[in-house]
């Protein structure tokens, strides 16, 4: 993720791959998006909640599509930066070094995708 100006166009880019992949395997596919589907549902927990722990997770794993991803979700229901910035606190005190270079990026997408923001 380099520069705000890209963060739209890296979306819509992991978006058309993650499309590619469903027409090329939609059973498993299928199978995984009702999962995320079952899995980001408002509970106990809101969404956006739910959505803030997946973008600790991918922090954590260091995987930049999943941040992007699950940050344009998380913003998409309403997760608040400062709400975002403690997750990814929480991120770094598990993840250390790493986690603070992907946790950049998902402040960064954050700020470019939030509702508000062009």
């Amino acid at each position: 993720m380099a520069g705000n100006e890209n963060i739209h166009d890296q979306l819509k880019d992991m978006n058309r791959r993650f499309g590619a992949l469903a027409k090329a395997a939609p059973g498993p596919m299928g199978a995984f998006r009702t999962l995320m589907g079952e899995a980001s549902r408002p509970g106990a927990l809101s969404a956006a909640t739910k959505e803030l722990i997946a973008v600790a997770l991918a922090v954590h794993q260091g995987c930049a599509d999943c941040i992007l991803f699950h940050v344009a979700n998380a913003a998409s229901h309403g997760a608040r930066r400062e709400e975002l910035i403690e997750v990814l606190a929480v991120a770094l005190e598990m993840g250390g070094g790493p986690s603070a270079v992907y946790a950049s990026r998902a402040l960064e997408a954050f700020d470019a995708l939030a509702p508000g923001k062009a």
